[in-house]
């Protein structure tokens, strides 16, 4: 990936855009963070983003303009980007809480749910998408991440993201698609 990667054009001003796509539960994160060290041990300037920075329970995608308007424009304009990170209060509410300073990168690794969308398609070099399909497979494993506290969300968010992917159908746009279940392309 970390070679297709660097072949590949940047499309985001001078920023090429790794987008790492997937269900809840598929790896994404753990994936991200292993093409983030195969990159800086290359020498690759690269920043990651990941969307569980903007999502919340009850707003799993409508954040999108705060990336947009905060990363993704200012970086495409040669500029840094900000953004303020979703944190959660110890009774289990979302609130904006610390800044967070993205510079302008050789490689913006953007992952997370909906990090592939449609919307931004346009300005991605590379496009993954991770697959588990089996939703009991992936809400165990998000459980595990996340705590058992979670367990109702992630029921909720799993439905959530049926319907989402139904429409956005990224796997259909993806340059490389990685899944647990079956040999991998």
């Amino acid at each position: 990936m970390a070679t297709r990667l660097s072949a590949a054009a940047p499309r985001l001003g001078a920023v090429r855009l790794l987008a790492i796509d997937g269900r809840s539960g598929a790896g994404k994160t753990r994936l991200a963070a292993e093409i983030v060290d195969v990159l800086t041990a290359r020498h690759v300037d690269t920043a990651l983003v990941s969307t569980d920075d903007f999502a919340t329970w009850d707003e799993p995608v409508s954040w999108w303009p705060r990336l947009a308007t905060g990363v993704l424009t200012p970086l495409a304009a040669g500029r840094p980007g900000r953004y303020r990170r979703t944190e959660w209060a110890p009774d289990g509410r979302p609130h904006l809480g610390a800044w967070v300073d993205v510079p302008v990168p050789d490689v913006l690794v953007l992952e997370g749910v909906s990090a592939g969308r449609r919307s931004v398609r346009d300005v991605v070099s590379l496009l993954c998408w991770l697959e588990v399909g089996d939703p009991r497979v992936r809400l165990e494993r998000a459980v595990a991440r996340d705590g058992e506290w979670s367990r109702p969300h992630l029921r909720r968010w799993q439905r959530f993201e049926s319907g989402w992917f139904a429409v956005d159908e990224p796997w259909k746009a993806a340059h490389l698609s990685y899944s647990a279940e079956r040999p991998n392309r």
